[in-house]
């Protein structure tokens, strides 16, 4: 997995300093980050985001994650300006700063950790429950396509149609039963919008957070539990089912979901994911043998589950 390089500049760390009274000093990189990337900084995390993520939509994705936070002890969120915002813009970058929480990634492949992860999922979708957000800023990447075609509902239009990025994956079948499942499932509320087991922390086998809020949009829960299922049952439609069922027993809001339902809504989640390698390659990076082959049993699965 390719990781942003993107520095601690002594700009950054002034302008942190300044803001939040932190230490100036270097911090040390925390693992992780394909967009952004993370410094522990005495008892924090600063995240220094990529050029082109907007101050607005960033405070959005922020102002998602108080809001769980005021609910749920493993939502982390991120510490307040003296202005009141979340985000300050250094070096045309948005950089925020992050309480520090001590712990690891999770096992997808630990039954007990996997099920801690469908309770803490169903934990943040009933915290977000009657949250109304305005409109995000900037559509999430995982929103393109999504609705299908025709538009799921009137609000909904400028996404009714196919993913323009993802031409090689056309399924026409998909994109008219992403139209119909939207119209039979009109719950809407924020998502966090990536909840994999890399997004979480453990310590001592006990889910202790959820981070990076960076994908965060309002939509349909059922979306998010197929998506998170398939993370966090290891690409295994059978432990995927055994997700969706501790998420429903802990009071998620989504409906159950038939086989159909998860297959579906998996393949989104797989066409997205396709996307997001061929922008990462447009963009110049350069993937290694192992994510050329993750990549490729990604495509075939696309297609494996189409039946």
């Amino acid at each position: 997995m390719i990781y942003a390089n993107i520095p601690l500049t002594p700009a950054i760390r002034r302008a942190v300093t300044a803001t939040w009274g932190t230490p100036d000093d270097e911090g040390v990189r925390l693992h992780g980050g394909e967009e952004s990337a993370a410094y522990l900084l005495g008892g924090h995390v600063v995240r220094v985001g990529p050029e082109w993520r907007t101050t607005a939509a960033a405070e959005w994705c922020h102002a998602i994650a108080r809001r769980a936070a005021d609910a749920l002890p493993e939502a982390v969120a991120p510490v307040p300006t003296p202005a009141g915002g979340t985000v300050i813009r250094v070096d045309g970058r948005p950089v925020s700063l992050w309480p520090y929480v001590e712990g690891a990634w999770p096992g997808s492949d630990l039954p007990d950790q996997r099920v801690q992860g469908a309770r803490l999922l169903a934990g943040l979708h009933a915290a977000l429950a009657d949250v109304r957000p305005g409109p995000r800023p900037v559509p999430a990447f995982q929103e393109e396509g999504l609705y299908g075609t025709p538009s799921a509902s009137p609000e909904e239009g400028r996404y009714g149609t196919p993913p323009a990025d993802t031409s090689e994956l056309a399924d026409p079948a998909l994109d008219l039963w992403l139209a119909a499942f939207h119209r039979e499932h009109p719950r809407r509320h924020p998502l966090h919008g990536d909840f994999y087991p890399g997004n979480t922390l453990a310590r001592n086998g006990t889910l202790v957070a959820v981070l990076d809020w960076d994908e965060a949009f309002v939509g349909a829960p059922e979306v998010e539990l197929a998506a998170a299922a398939f993370e966090w049952g290891d690409d295994d439609l059978g432990q995927s089912k055994e997700f969706v069922d501790a998420y429903l027993e802990a009071g998620g809001t989504a409906a159950p979901l038939t086989e159909e339902e998860l297959v579906q809504l998996i393949r989104h989640k797989l066409r997205r994911e396709f996307a997001y390698f061929q922008q990462a390659v447009a963009s110049g990076v350069v993937h290694d043998a192992e994510d050329l082959d993750y990549h490729e049993l990604r495509v075939a699965l696309f297609h494996e589950l189409a039946g």
